[in-house]
């Protein structure tokens, strides 16, 4: 039975701030879905030569 709590050795070292913050200061998502996101957006762009809102 869960209750709401969840553990991640991750965040308890620090892993993901810092991949937070590598990720705000470069402009380039570190997780898959936000890389997808990212290059999908660059070629709809460039396809299109309209921005995404």
């Amino acid at each position: 039975m869960k209750f709401g709590f969840s553990f991640s050795l991750k965040r308890a070292i620090g892993i993901t701030a810092v991949k937070q913050k590598v990720s705000q200061k470069t402009g380039i998502p570190l997780t898959k879905q936000g890389l997808e996101r990212k290059i999908g957006g660059s070629i709809l762009k460039a396809l299109t030569g309209k921005k995404k809102k």
